[in-house]
């Protein structure tokens, strides 16, 4: 596991795709675990996770309604498609 260096725990995490989002959260749970920070850090470092769990729950979310067909995706039509009246009365 890659230590979280400073450079990624500054990204803005609304930046972050899924993934990195994820990874970062995996780094920092390890690095609680390890028990060998700071209070401190171990408090930085939670508060960052917690941001990072509620990011990456947010594109689950997101990611579930738009396979319930909930949300349109970019190929479901935003809206109901009226048939084209070809008779003019």
């Amino acid at each position: 596991m890659a230590d979280l260096t400073p450079a990624s725990t500054d990204r803005p995490i609304e930046d972050l795709t899924y993934e990195q989002a994820r990874d970062e959260l995996v780094t920092i749970v390890s690095q609680l675990e390890a028990g060998q920070l700071p209070l401190e850090d171990s408090l930085r470092l939670w508060e960052r996770g917690e941001a990072l769990a509620a990011h990456c729950s947010t594109w689950l979310d997101q990611a579930e309604a738009r396979l319930s067909g909930d949300t349109p995706g970019p190929t479901q039509p935003r809206g109901p498609v009226e048939p084209e009246d070809d008779d003019e009365s």
